[in-house]
């Protein structure tokens, strides 16, 4: 059992932050040192986040390990070594937890608690936090560290309550291993999870059926053995270089070169090289043009149709497995072990959704147009209400009206950081900024530090509340809209734009102009003393700010 501590008895503190993942931790980290008194709550029973939530068979990690960690600590970075190059989630959840302990982190965590509800006080200045327990505390800053990949997407499928098997949602895994030996399992969904279950499933049951309505491309890990020893270069350095480009990758360095300049023979060594090696983002940075040019894209695309073909001995399911329809790399790009293999083995199907829809769920299994297929086991890893879901999930009210008022038509951010009309509310990786198209890591870390300054900022400069002016807010939306359309990333229906949840706004959300880009921006505007947002000071002034832009690529 998980030792928690009660909540702090005071009401009153200067942070709550919600969540207790990467961002979290950082934040609590980060704040704590400035001599802020904090509160985090997390929904979870342990730290972790995602990686607390997600413990379906083959969760791991698709960026490299060390490039998936903190770099605020060299100490921290020296005494934890990785097993392997791509860590799983046993591993990374590990890892948090260490990190908790190491710096007596849990003590500022409200364990199994739910942010319920958030409401500013235009006269205080403060908000009032609100949690499933009925408690309130009351706080000058709300950090939101509540994730991008948090609340579970449920397909609307009929008969489904009347199911007599398991249910399992690859998001809300039981603590327990399931066991599907001699099972028949139903999977559906074939993004990035069901990439990673679909094998480790494939080698228990008794007979797996893989429901695909969208094929998805996918690069191989790469190999998977132990890292050897300790790097010499350290985390903060990694991280330094890491900043410095559009992925937040310190090993995907972005080619100079266009796929169409280089011949044929050329471009297939190059690809062959890096598919060798593994990793999708290494591999879409194999030539600068891929997410930029149709024709580049395609030269991607058919290198991984023809490995598909090599790989999967059924022409029907090549055909079926071999994506036509949208450009490679515009939907999340998916890492795998031995997924395509998979479905040479005699105990695999798989079911296009386009050509055999699901009528309806049965006690014993699923009718679909053409048949009724007996299963005890339903496992579905059909994603998230991505980027807005858990903020959308809180009853955050802000000067004038709720967050979900605000957001009717889509996101509104300046930065990814902060919205009009929220003061002090402050968001991690949120949408408007690079987070999800990024190392995940990198980009909190640098949107917890900027964060950090920013409240330091306010403190030195007698600044109560801080919040974007609106005028701003809607240059930054102009900016990721633009900056996404000069890509192909708009080509494609994702969770990026909210195409997989009916009836969410279609937004692109995330920033694509590059990390290293995002990042310029931001140290622009905070070293112009927080350009483009109102400072309300202590003496009841106030400073409205214009937003100024250095054009962005």
């Amino acid at each position: 059992m998980i030792e928690t501590q009660p909540l702090n008895a005071r009401r009153t503190v200067d942070a709550v932050i919600v969540g207790a993942g990467f961002a979290g931790l950082y934040a609590i980290y980060s704040l704590t040192r400035l001599g802020l008194k904090v509160q985090a709550f997390e929904a979870g029973q342990d730290v972790g986040g995602t990686w607390y939530w997600n413990r379906y068979p083959g969760a791991r990690c698709d960026v490299e390990s060390e490039e998936y960690s903190y770099s605020f600590s060299d100490e921290l970075d020296r005494e934890w070594r990785w097993s392997a190059r791509y860590a799983e989630q046993p591993e990374i959840h590990a890892y948090l937890r260490h990190v908790a302990d190491r710096f007596d982190l849990r003590r500022h965590i409200g364990f199994e608690t739910r942010v319920v509800s958030q409401v500013w006080d235009e006269t205080r200045g403060i908000w009032t936090v609100t949690t499933n327990d009925g408690a309130q505390i009351e706080a000058r800053f709300c950090v939101m560290a509540s994730g991008n990949l948090t609340v579970p997407n449920y397909p609307d499928i009929p008969g489904l309550d009347q199911f007599g098997g398991t249910i399992y949602h690859s998001a809300r895994w039981p603590q327990d291993a399931a066991d599907f030996t001699g099972k028949r399992v139903a999977l559906f969904g074939t993004g990035s999870t069901g990439i990673q279950i679909a094998p480790k499933v494939a080698a228990q049951a008794a007979h797996l059926y893989v429901f695909q309505r969208t094929p998805n491309f996918s690069i191989p890990a790469g190999p998977l053995g132990k890292l050897e020893a300790a790097t010499a270069v350290p985390a903060h350095e990694r991280r330094r270089k890491a900043r410095a480009t559009p992925f937040g990758l310190s090993n995907a360095v972005l080619s100079q070169q266009s796929a169409l300049d280089a011949t044929e023979a050329e471009r297939e060594i190059k690809f062959e090289t890096v598919w060798k090696s593994g990793g999708s983002q290494p591999f879409l940075a194999t030539f600068r043009d891929l997410l930029t040019d149709i024709q580049a894209n395609h030269t991607a695309a058919d290198f991984v149709r023809r490995k598909i073909g090599q790989m999967v001995k059924d022409p029907a399911t090549v055909q079926m497995l071999s994506s036509q329809d949208y450009p490679i790399g515009t939907k999340r790009p998916c890492v795998d072990t031995d997924y395509f293999a998979t479905f040479n083995r005699p105990n695999v199907s798989l079911v296009d959704l386009r050509k055999t829809p699901i009528e309806r769920i049965t006690p014993t299994g699923i009718r679909t147009e053409g048949a009724e297929l007996q299963v005890d086991a339903l496992i579905f890893a059909t994603g998230f209400d991505a980027i807005t879901g858990a903020l959308r999930n809180i009853a955050i009210q802000g000067r004038d009206m709720s967050l979900t008022e605000k957001w009717q038509d889509g996101p509104s951010t300046y930065l990814g950081l902060m919205t009009a009309g929220f003061p002090n509310l402050f968001i991690i990786t949120g949408p408007g900024s690079p987070g999800v198209k990024s190392n995940m890591v990198c980009s909190i870390e640098h949107n917890v530090d900027w964060i950090a300054d920013c409240i330091s900022w306010m403190n030195r400069n007698a600044v109560s509340h801080i919040e974007p002016t609106a005028e701003a807010e809607q240059d930054w939306g102009r900016q990721v809209s633009e900056v996404a359309h000069r890509t192909l990333f708009p080509l494609a229906d994702t969770w990026y734009n909210g195409a997989n949840i009916p009836g969410k706004p279609r937004v692109f959300m995330p920033y694509v102009g590059g990390l290293h880009n995002y990042i310029a921006a931001c140290d622009e505007i905070a070293a112009a003393d927080y350009q483009g947002f109102v400072k309300a000071y202590a003496t009841g002034e106030q400073s409205p700010e214009r937003s100024q832009f250095a054009g962005l690529t």
